[in-house]
């Protein structure tokens, strides 16, 4: 592997921090966005709580009442032998062609922000301004998989949005991390991994993202904006290769690098191997041409906290840090539960990529 791992990993545990409402249980701090801020390195880690189930044979579904601030939760108990639903992990789908049914989610995700000065030790904010919450009925399901990107001042907050009407990608800005403007939704559903680049690109803001559904396979695309509300321009950039360890799908993590090469980019893949980390290179003028793409992984789960959890052999990045000395420390969700981090060297990146 071209990345070392923190020997503190894993950074933060579902054990870090107490439910956010009475008869739920936290089963999941992961996949954080990261940056840097008044020389701290800050987190927006995913929570993910699920209601405690006392009563054998339903499954509680858990839904945000999104009328008030913080939001309120409300529970539809199915019963487990009910033979209109499909029950998965964490996922209940409606059998059959019942046009008004639709899945459901078993757990909900809301943000909350973490603090280090070291980058190693964290420490969740308990103030007002610490968590981001669902806001209106297309997030009743949740707000999950934050990514991060500092554009001069502003931090665009990207997320994805889960409801009944579909999943979404939505925008919050700030500039301080104590006042933030919620953009609302700037690409409608089916997306999701989308992340800023870090400055414009010919006067436009450039946005990675992950169209799905249909017979479209998961993949990057790119999107143009002028005002980062109102977007076009979009074109493929990568999608799955055939055989690879990313032969099931990919999407983008982190805010791409940019070097004298191209925009260095972060992302998941998916296949025989589960959730990897792999990178690609991308032309400085022309971002959605791909001069090159790691062959092999840079980061396979093989840690036990990446092993096993809520989701076995995952390894999931949406957070990086870049250092001064050329290094990046990279924040990444283990096993669909734990925060965790390493570190590696844009050098070492660019020497394993494969001329695409």
């Amino acid at each position: 592997m071209l990345v070392e791992r923190f020997r503190q990993n894993p950074l933060i545990t579902p054990q870090a921090i107490a439910p956010s409402r009475e008869g739920f249980e936290v089963i999941g701090t992961f996949n954080p966005g990261a940056f840097e801020f008044n020389g701290r390195v800050g987190l927006l880690v995913r929570v993910a709580e699920r209601p405690v189930n006392r009563e054998p044979g339903t499954v509680p579904i858990p839904v945000f009442h999104t009328a008030v601030h913080p939001p309120g939760t409300r529970l539809i108990s199915l019963r487990r032998d009910d033979p209109k639903w499909r029950f998965t992990m964490c996922i209940v789908q409606p059998r059959g062609p019942d046009s008004a049914l639709h899945s459901y989610l078993t757990n909900l995700s809301h943000l909350r922000f973490a603090w280090s000065e070291d980058g190693r030790v964290f420490q969740f904010d308990d103030g007002p301004a610490g968590t981001l919450w669902p806001q209106g009925e297309c997030e009743a399901f949740g707000i999950e998989d934050p990514r991060v990107t500092q554009v001069g001042r502003l931090y665009l907050i990207t997320y994805t949005a889960v409801s009944p009407r579909g999943i979404c990608v939505a925008l919050t800005t700030t500039v301080d991390f104590h006042l933030f403007a919620h953009h609302g939704f700037i690409l409608p559903p089916e997306n999701k991994n989308a992340c800023f680049f870090p400055q414009k690109v010919r006067d436009e803001y450039l946005l990675l993202h992950r169209p799905s559904g249909g017979w479209c396979r998961p993949g990057i695309w790119m999107a143009r904006s002028p005002d980062l509300i109102h977007w076009g321009g979009h074109q493929f950039v990568a999608g799955p290769r055939r055989g690879a360890w990313d032969s099931t799908r990919i999407g983008v993590g982190p805010p791409p690098v940019r070097t004298t090469e191209g925009w260095v980019v972060i992302y998941h893949g998916s296949g025989p191997r589960g959730y990897c980390v792999g990178a690609m290179l991308l032309d400085l003028e022309e971002p959605a041409r791909v001069i090159a793409r790691s062959e092999v992984p840079i980061m396979t789960a093989e840690a036990d906290y990446e092993k096993n959890g809520f989701i076995g052999d995952v390894v999931f990045c949406n957070g990086l840090v870049e250092r001064p000395d050329g290094e990046l420390w990279l924040y990444y969700g283990g096993a669909d539960t734990v925060t965790a981090g390493a570190r590696c060297r844009v050098r070492d990146i660019l020497d394993s990529l494969k001329q695409a």
